[in-house]
């Protein structure tokens, strides 16, 4: 699989890596993301050590492991590591030092760590606290802390953060609390930017309520709020002039099913199983990326980093991006060689189903996953294949090819089918059979010049795992 050192993928980590809540950053000439880190196989959100991976600004396509920077059991509050660390961001402060913000799972406060370099090891700091001492989540009146995004500007560092569910009224949406030099002391109390659902009528954000993940990006003179909304798998935006008031909702920027997106299938057709989302935006040399994450193994609890390149319209604007296997790459990616199948972009069978929540009751749904346990450095995959279970790869540049080959295993007999559109005509069928092996099969196959999407659909009896395939 020699394309994955010379392109831009998605997800941009290691298959065997999940990293979902991402922040990017560039720092001295490299993008940092600092995420959270699910545990392959995990049974909740979150069980991992802070971690880091970083590229160089000219090759997003390049990413060098940074190793642990922060462990569970470095915050007092934590020294058994019985609580989580949940999704984190980094600012620099005043003295030019990296302030990690962070939450536990149980309690509700917001904790500092400080580090010199952007990935070294991290120190425990402090607790975001008032005045008077008093921790910010633990006053009489202060709603839960959860999920802080950072903006420095000179000396005040603006934290921002929030967790609203539908119809929960006792949390009225996003907060913004404004900080002083020591990146600990309050300077300006919390105020709410971004309705909760029960508080939101008559506002611009009706029907994309804040739900989680706030981040605040600058772009020029406008503060750009991204959010994850009350439906989960889109993080939106809204724009206002000042930091802390002011914010109107303008869109989404990308969902992790792709719904809304009405040009390559109806707008309200999933195209993967989607979920909780979180990220940001970056500009790197001139281009900007949408940081997000998607779900795999069938559970909410293994999510992986993805990045899509954006445009920001003259007029600030937004247009909603799709999920593609080129992400950061610069165009679509060389129509030719082996591409393994944890690539897809696009997974989905006969029945639709908008969330991962719904694989938990349901066998029948594929699922991108790995062999081995969690930190095994082994290839993903995709397994549970069953008839008409469908792979969609995009984009490539497609030139001359004559043959595809496909690796696949598992109790199946029956064909797979290839496409250059979801619902378009077949152009060739792969015939396979039960093997408890990779076997690579393979068939003639004309695809027309050109930028393509290619997709696999399996039909037959069984159940069918797809390792990678190739174009010739």
């Amino acid at each position: 699989m020699i394309q994955q050192e010379k392109q831009g993928l998605n997800p941009y980590l290691p298959s065997w890596e999940y990293i979902p809540d991402a922040e990017p950053y560039v720092f001295n000439g490299r993008v940092y993301i600092y995420g959270s880190h699910d545990r392959f196989n995990g049974h909740v959100f979150c069980l991992n050590d802070y971690v880091c991976w970083s590229a160089s600004v000219d090759n997003l396509g390049d990413w060098r492991y940074e190793g642990v920077i922060y462990k569970k059991t470095d915050d007092p509050l934590n020294p058994s590591g019985n609580m989580c660390l949940y999704a984190p961001d980094v600012t620099v402060g005043p003295d030019g030092r990296y302030y990690l913000y962070y939450v536990l799972d149980k309690v509700s406060v917001v904790s500092v760590a400080v580090c010199d370099t952007p990935a070294g090891k991290y120190e425990f700091y402090g607790y975001v606290h008032y005045a008077d001492g008093t921790r910010l989540g633990e006053r009489e009146g202060d709603q839960p802390q959860f999920d802080p995004g950072l903006l420095t500007e000179g000396e005040k560092t603006y934290l921002y953060t929030g967790f609203c569910a539908k119809g929960d009224t006792s949390r009225k949406g996003a907060m913004a609390t404004v900080l002083g030099p020591d990146m600990l002391t309050i300077l300006e109390e919390p105020v709410f930017i971004a309705p909760s659902e029960p508080y939101s009528a008559g506002s611009s954000f009706e029907g994309h309520e804040f739900f989680e993940a706030p981040s605040m990006r600058k772009v020029h003179d406008t503060y750009y709020l991204i959010y994850s909304s009350i439906a989960m798998h889109e993080l939106c935006y809204a724009t206002s002039q000042h930091p802390t008031k002011g914010f109107e909702y303008k869109g989404v920027i990308v969902s992790n099913n792709d719904l809304h997106i009405d040009s390559y299938k109806p707008g309200d057709k999933p195209m993967f199983y989607g979920g909780n989302n979180h990220g940001s935006i970056i500009e790197v040399n001139g281009n900007w990326y949408i940081f997000y994450h998607r779900h795999t193994n069938g559970s909410s609890f293994s999510r992986q980093g993805c990045i899509e390149k954006i445009d920001i319209l003259e007029d600030g604007s937004i247009p909603q991006v799709e999920m593609t296997s080129s992400g950061s790459n610069d165009g679509a990616l060389i129509g030719r060689g082996e591409y393994p199948a944890y690539l897809a972009c696009n997974l989905f069978c006969k029945d639709d189903a908008v969330y991962t929540g719904e694989l938990w009751m349901d066998s029948q749904f594929p699922k991108i996953t790995q062999d081995g346990k969690d930190g095994d450095e082994e290839i993903g995959y995709i397994s549970n294949m069953q008839d008409s279970a469908t792979a969609g790869f995009k984009y490539f540049d497609c030139k001359d090819i004559k043959n595809v080959k496909i690796k696949v295993r598992g109790y199946c007999k029956g064909v797979f089918e290839v496409k250059t559109s979801w619902d378009g005509v077949t152009l060739a069928e792969i015939p396979v059979d039960f093997t408890n092996v990779w076997t690579e099969y393979s068939t003639p196959i004309e695809i027309p010049n050109g930028i393509q999407a290619l997709y696999f659909t399996y039909k037959g009896d069984g159940s069918a795992s797809l390792a990678s395939f190739t174009l010739e």
